[in-house]
């Protein structure tokens, strides 16, 4: 366990992309020890309707590398195609935080490369479908999952374990599911979080917009 603080914690478990270390194997124990926490998380109702599929085997993890790869791609081309609103959007933005998205993106590149040798891949999933729910729905269903997958980021970060949030694997969800024996029709999956330790432990707070431009209080 890392001597951390809990606002030490909660403000230095960061997308860990390129520190991840492929070389070393992930105890089963840890990745355990972290769902026991992960699942003391609260959900609408106490349905505690998720599961979490964990990922180890080798062949399975090239499998879903190389979906993961392939929603990358296309998640690249829709930004491409989209370039007009993202120079505008870019316009708005200040000097430090373009080059913060320019780091992103080449750490986010790196890792779609190298998923495959992550040690240990933790899909996050529900019961049920919401494809074409209402966003009260929607939120109520994301609301019951989402809780406890960032609880169990926060378990592996204080046990000097990385990992990042990733989602593009589902633009090819299907086929992740016949990968991986889930029936498509009776559970969604959320996201796709790499799990290895982490090269070297010291991570620090990451520069944020500042509060008083996203803060309303009261009103808009």
């Amino acid at each position: 366990m890392l001597n951390l603080t809990p606002d030490e914690l909660l403000t230095t478990t960061r997308s860990v992309r390129k520190r991840l270390d492929f070389s070393r194997p992930v105890e089963p124990e840890l990745i355990r020890e972290c769902l026991e926490i992960a699942v003391q998380a609260p959900t609408g109702g106490n349905r505690q309707h998720w599961h979490f599929v964990v990922v180890t085997d080798s062949q399975q993890r090239q499998a879903l590398g190389d979906i993961y790869r392939k929603g990358w791609a296309l998640y690249l081309q829709q930004q491409s195609a989209n370039a007009a609103a993202a120079a505008s959007a870019r316009q708005r933005m200040a000097p430090e935080h373009i080059a913060t998205l320019g780091r992103v993106l080449d750490s986010a590149n790196y890792l779609a490369e190298h998923m495959h040798e992550v040690p240990v891949m933790v899909i996050p999933c529900g019961y049920g479908r919401v494809d074409g729910a209402s966003s009260t729905e929607q939120a109520g269903y994301w609301g019951s999952i989402f809780p406890a997958t960032w609880s169990f980021m926060l378990a592996a970060r204080a046990r000097g374990l990385g990992t990042c949030w990733t989602s593009v694997h589902l633009l090819y969800e299907k086929e992740a599911a016949e990968v991986l024996g889930i029936p498509y029709d009776r559970i969604t999956q959320g996201a796709l979080i790499p799990v290895a330790h982490t090269i070297g432990e010291n991570f620090k707070p990451a520069p944020r917009i500042p509060l008083d431009d996203i803060v309303h209080w009261d009103r808009w």
